[in-house]
């Protein structure tokens, strides 16, 4: 595993993440408590020290599954955790007196670790932003009482589903250490304003969602079928899957033989150099031990990564 400085933050984190969505266990269904266990140990054991998890995976079900792991690794893990809107909106709506008012980030701060077990939150995002909040004051409040108490030590916002550009005023503000933001093969556009300017301002970036909600896992078929209820049914709903296979099979093509599309979309994300660490969901050891083995890889040649400029793909799934 290699590791990056996580933006002005003094963490060292390694180049792949944990990310714990899927083992809440209420919007992506068939998981295993004991075997996301499993793989959460052999994560730290391959040297992943970064898990992103939130308050809404599973009503707090995947914030105290990552707890009990990081308190009995006697290494450093770092948590990064996120406060969802008091709306339950996504993506982000309202004024934001209904959607982050500051005794309500504060609370949600206290609840996450209770589920954790924690004395303190190594990074604490807002689940949805909008630029609109810019000039409000009650994020601001939340974030400087959670600092100063100690409760958290660094501050992030979750970026708005593909519209990176709704984060541009809050990073220029320099009062946030980190950015989680939407960056695989289909969504390229961090690049064009973002990552610049994350970069300027020495912001950390999270690279979420490099395989596609599983697109660009290697085993999607327009046949796959997903348990009523699981939140891939509803993306990948009507005609979206025969989409998406036109286009991993256009990539695959352009790929050519024996490359493989999982590896080479992580290794994607790992080649910009603004990317702080990228955060697959995992809940098998045999996608830990997959995932984690990329770091080593290094960044893809300059032929790769022009074939895969020409994969972008400009729509949303999550509408």
């Amino acid at each position: 595993m290699r590791y990056r400085k996580l933006g002005r933050t003094n963490f060292e984190v390694g180049e792949v993440g944990f990310g714990a969505w899927g083992i809440g266990g209420k919007q992506w269904l068939g998981g295993d408590d004991n075997e996301s266990l499993a793989a959460l140990r052999r994560a730290i054991e391959l040297g992943v020290n970064l898990i992103d998890t939130a308050l809404a995976y599973g009503d707090g079900h995947s914030e105290q599954l990552v707890g009990q792991i990081v308190r009995e690794t006697p290494g450093k893990i770092y948590v990064a955790t996120k406060v969802p809107p008091k709306n339950r909106i996504w993506p982000a709506s309202g004024a934001i007196a209904e959607v982050f008012p500051s005794d309500y980030i504060v609370r949600s701060a206290e609840e996450s670790l209770r589920n954790l077990k924690l004395d303190a939150i190594d990074l604490l995002q807002l689940h949805v932003w909008s630029a609109d909040w810019l000039s409000a004051e009650e994020w601001r409040r939340a974030f400087e009482d959670l600092k100063r108490s100690g409760r958290v030590r660094s501050v992030g916002i979750s970026a708005t589903e593909h519209d990176p550009n709704s984060v541009l005023g809050i990073v220029e503000t320099g009062l946030v250490d980190a950015v989680q933001v939407i960056y695989n093969i289909f969504d390229q556009r961090p690049e064009a304003h973002l990552f610049p300017l994350a970069q300027k301002h020495n912001v950390g970036i999270l690279a979420r969602v490099p395989l596609d909600e599983g697109a660009l896992s290697g085993h999607f078929t327009e046949d796959i079928r997903f348990p009523a209820g699981d939140f891939r049914d509803w993306y990948f709903r009507g005609n979206r899957r025969r989409d998406v296979v036109q286009h991993v099979d256009t990539l695959k093509r352009d790929l050519g033989d024996g490359a493989s599309i999982p590896d080479t979309a992580l290794r994607f994300c790992l080649s910009h150099p603004a990317v702080s660490t990228v955060i697959p969901g995992m809940r098998a050891r045999r996608h830990v031990e997959q995932n984690t083995a990329l770091s080593d890889a290094g960044p893809l040649p300059p032929e790769t990564l022009a074939i895969l400029k020409r994969h972008a793909w400009d729509r949303n799934y999550y509408t």
